[in-house]
């Protein structure tokens, strides 16, 4: 036995205890997935995040910023733990960010960027290609900002700014479920076709949902120009979609997990975005009420009933 090299499972254990310390509902909707899916889309988040952090980097200025991306495309492009291991203890030590959780990933980046190596090739290629795009996206928005401020200034800037933070995870979302899984075959047009709006409608409502708090960091997300009810209204459109991507996803027969994976961060969207429009920025989803969401979803599945109820497209008076 080598000694010097982690096992299989403690790896695994290391993967998902960051994401646990990263993430909000990906940490609940990750470990939902079936296997080889859910170990790709746990490291696939970890890259995402990893790169969210330079993007969000608060304690840094633009070029730093820029600097980390470039190099964090570098090790995406040619992986290379050793010279993984030595970016994150500099990313790490140069605190770009107040949050423990995020420091911590990039002191870690040689643990993510040898499972990433170890993914298959498929999937990493995939994963590869879909982060390389958000990152190049990321770079340009960061390249945008004036004083630490990025301004988004309509609805069309937001949506594309939406777009390469997390429609793109929905599209690489979608690659990986269907890899070597026939019976989705036929849905495949129908899913990539909503996979950008299905990242959309969680990105939108997480932007409406800590608009006070990416103010006081620097960041303008919600246009000034534009009606908060014109975004309320879009993400609610949103939502619609990624029902219908959920139940399209169980009618074609897809896993369980899978079916699960995108119906429950959907049903947390959709009461986090009636209670973001009756109280306002920040307020969020009581543990009980979250705990109250899971069970129905798994009534649901276990009698065959829809995935996610469509939601309505404005909110009823």
């Amino acid at each position: 036995m080598d000694l010097g090299q982690p096992k299989p499972g403690a790896r695994m254990d290391r993967i998902e205890d960051l994401l646990e310390k990263t993430s909000r509902t990906f940490a609940l909707s990750i470990p939902l997935l079936p296997e080889p899916t859910r170990r790709e889309l746990g490291i696939a988040y970890l890259l995402f995040r990893i790169a969210d952090t330079f993007e969000d980097a608060s304690q840094w200025d633009r070029q730093q910023r820029i600097d980390a991306l470039e190099e964090f495309m570098s090790l995406v492009r040619d992986p290379d733990e050793q010279r993984a291991a030595e970016l994150g203890r500099r990313w790490a030590a140069s605190v770009p960010i107040d949050h423990p959780g995020y420091l911590e990933l990039l002191g870690e980046s040689a643990t993510v960027i040898r499972e990433y190596q170890r993914l298959r090739p498929d999937a990493r290629e995939i994963i590869r290609e879909h982060t390389l795009r958000t990152v190049a996206g990321m770079s340009g928005f960061v390249k945008r900002s004036v004083d630490g401020v990025l301004k988004l200034e309509s609805l069309a800037d937001l949506r594309e700014y939406c777009y390469v933070v997390a429609g793109i995870v929905g599209e690489l979302s979608t690659d990986l479920f269907l890899l070597e899984r026939p019976q989705l075959a036929s849905s495949i047009e129908f899913l990539r076709q909503r996979a950008a709006r299905f990242g959309e409608a969680l990105q939108l409502v997480n932007i409406l949902k800590d608009a006070a708090t990416d103010r006081r960091e620097g960041r303008r997300y919600l246009p000034a120009a534009l009606k908060r009810k014109e975004i309320f209204r879009l993400a609610r459109e949103d939502l619609r979609v990624a029902a219908h991507y959920t139940n399209a996803l169980q009618a074609a027969g897809a896993p369980r997990g899978i079916v699960a994976f995108c119906a429950l961060p959907t049903r947390l969207a959709v009461v986090a975005l009636d209670i973001v429009e009756r109280c306002g920025p920040g307020a969020k989803i009581s543990r009980q009420d979250v705990a109250d969401i899971v069970e129905a979803l798994n009534l649901d599945l276990d009698v065959g009933a829809p995935a996610v109820a469509i939601p309505a497209t404005a909110k009823p008076t």
